[in-house]
C-alpha cells in the first residue's frame, strides 16, 4: 500500500470541510457559557471546521503545537493590525484590559483567582523560571522521577550545578501500560523524607502516556505536611501541559502547589504562550529570574506587586498572540470542558483498543482513563520508532516519536480536530506496517 493508494482508499475523511466564522465570546459567567456550547459548537464537524488543517494529511501529532482555530487567528490579526498601525500607542490604550483579559479568562476556566497566575511563553520558560527560582535551605532537596521531560530534568539540573540543591531522582515503574494508580502514588510518597522540599512531578508524561495521579499525591502530602513544621513543608509542583486542554479539571482539583502549562498544545492557543498558577506558599517561597513589566501596564509602582506579577518574565512579547489566549480559553470554554474530556478520552481508547489487538504492536500506554489521556505510545514488531513514524508518514498520517528518553516509542495523539473514521485509518495504516 502506497501514500497515494491509501489516501484514495480513505475517501473523503481527510477533507476539512468548510471554515465557519465564530464571534468571540461576550464576558458572562461560565454557566451562560456552558449553556452555549449546545448551539455554537453542537458536532465535531463544525469544531473540526475551525481548523485549517492540511487536506492530505491525518494530522495525529496534537502534542507539539496546535493550528490555531479561527477565533484565535482572527484575534491574532486584529492585534496585529492595532500594533502594526501604532505599536505604542495600541499597548497603552489596550493593554491593561486584555492583559487582564487572558488573566481573567485563565481564571475562570482554572477556578482561580486572575492575580495568582503568571503568563509566561511556554512550558519550558515556567519549568525554568520556577524550580530555579524557589527557595530551598542547603539541608532541604527536591524530588523528581526519572521520567519528567528533559526540559524538567535540565532545569533541575541547572540549579544543582549552579546552587549545589540535591535532586533526588526515582524510578515510577518499568512498563506504562501495566502501571497502577496505587503504585504511582506509593513510589512518590515512599521517596518523600524529612528533606524533600519540593515534588516535581508530570501530569501526564509524553514519554509513555501515563497521567499521573496527581490529585492523590497532593493529598498524601498534605497529611505529611500537618506534621511539618511551614518552612519544612513539601510543595507540589505539577507540569500539567499535556492536561491542559485534554481534562475536565480546575486547579483547586488537583490538590497541588505550582502548575505549569504551555498553552500552544491541546488548547489550541497561540503559539508561544504559557501560565504558572501558584499557591499563596508557593509564591512567598519563589525569587524572580526574569524582571517583570507587569507594572507598565498595571499602573502601579513595582513595590507593590504582588508575586505572581513578578514572576511574569517582562520584555516586549508577541502581544498579539499573548492577547489572543483569552479566545483559546473561551473556545474551549464554549465546547464545554465535560465535552472536551469525553471526545479526547473516547478517541484515545478507540485508538488504543485498536491497538492492543495487533499481534505486531507493544501498546506503552495504559487503556485506564484514569491513567491515560490524550497520547497513545507504541512500537511496532521490526520497526524503530523513526521506522514507524516515517512508515505513516508515506500513508499521510502524522504522528511522532517520544523524546529521547531511556526508552523511545511511536505516538498518536488524537485530539478534538480527528475524527473516529481518521482513527480508523490511522489504525488500519499501523496494521499495515506488521
Amino acid at each position: 500500500m502506497d501514500r497515494r493508494t491509501f489516501i484514495a482508499g480513505t475517501g473523503t475523511l481527510l477533507g476539512t470541510g468548510t471554515l465557519a466564522g465564530v464571534a468571540p465570546l461576550p464576558r458572562s459567567t461560565k454557566e451562560s457559557a456552558s449553556a452555549r456550547a449546545s448551539s455554537a459548537f453542537s458536532d465535531w464537524d463544525t469544531v473540526r471546521a475551525q481548523f485549517n488543517l492540511a487536506p492530505n494529511k491525518i494530522n495525529m501529532s496534537c502534542y507539539w503545537q496546535a493550528s490555531h482555530p479561527k477565533i484565535v487567528r482572527d484575534a491574532i490579526e486584529r492585534h496585529r493590525r492595532g500594533l502594526d498601525a501604532c505599536p505604542s500607542e495600541y499597548f497603552q490604550e489596550n493593554a491593561p484590559r486584555l492583559e487582564m483579559d487572558v488573566r481573567s479568562a485563565a481564571a475562570d476556566y482554572l477556578d482561580v483567582m486572575p492575580d495568582e497566575l503568571a503568563m509566561t511563553e511556554s512550558t519550558s520558560q515556567g519549568l525554568g523560571t520556577i524550580y530555579n527560582g524557589l527557595k530551598l535551605r542547603p539541608d532541604q532537596e527536591i524530588l523528581s522521577t526519572e521520567r519528567e521531560h528533559i526540559v524538567t530534568k535540565n532545569a533541575l539540573r541547572f540549579r544543582a550545578e549552579r546552587m549545589g540543591t540535591p535532586i533526588h531522582t526515582i524510578s515510577l515503574y518499568d512498563r506504562g501500560a501495566v502501571v497502577t494508580e496505587e503504585e504511582l502514588v506509593d513510589k512518590v510518597i515512599r521517596a518523600v523524607s524529612p528533606r524533600t522540599r519540593i515534588v516535581a512531578i508530570t501530569w501526564l508524561q509524553s514519554v509513555t502516556g501515563v497521567k499521573m495521579p496527581v490529585r492523590r499525591v497532593g493529598e498524601e502530602l498534605s497529611r505529611i505536611n500537618a506534621n511539618r513544621d511551614q518552612e519544612d513543608q513539601a510543595l507540589l509542583c505539577v507540569d500539567g501541559v499535556h492536561g491542559l486542554g485534554v481534562e475536565d479539571f480546575t486547579i483547586p482539583d488537583l490538590q497541588c502547589d505550582v502548575f505549569i502549562a504551555g498553552c500552544h498544545k491541546w488548547l489550541f492557543g497561540p503559539r508561544g504562550t504559557g501560565l504558572v498558577w501558584g499557591s499563596s506558599r508557593a509564591w512567598k517561597n519563589t525569587i524572580p529570574i526574569i524582571p517583570g513589566n507587569d507594572h507598565l501596564w498595571r499602573h502601579r509602582p513595582e513595590d507593590q506587586l504582588f508575586p505572581a506579577a513578578w514572576m511574569t518574565p517582562g520584555g516586549f512579547h508577541a502581544f498579539e498572540h499573548r492577547w489572543a489566549l483569552t479566545e483559546a480559553f473561551r473556545f474551549h470554554t464554549e465546547i464545554g470542558k465535560a465535552r472536551v474530556t469525553e471526545r479526547i478520552h473516547g478517541l484515545n481508547t478507540q485508538c488504543k483498543e485498536g491497538l492492543v489487538k495487533m499481534p505486531h504492536v507493544k501498546l506503552e500506554t495504559p487503556m485506564s482513563d484514569k491513567l491515560s489521556g490524550g497520547m497513545v505510545c507504541f512500537t511496532v514488531e521490526g520497526l524503530t520508532p523513526q521506522q514507524t513514524v516515517e512508515r505513516l508518514k508515506e500513508l499521510g498520517i502524522v504522528a511522532s516519536t517520544t523524546p529521547p528518553y531511556k526508552y523511545e516509542f511511536a505516538r498518536v495523539t488524537p485530539s478534538l480536530w480527528n475524527t473516529p473514521a481518521e482513527v480508523d485509518a490511522t489504525l488500519r495504516a499501523i496494521h499495515s506496517l506488521g
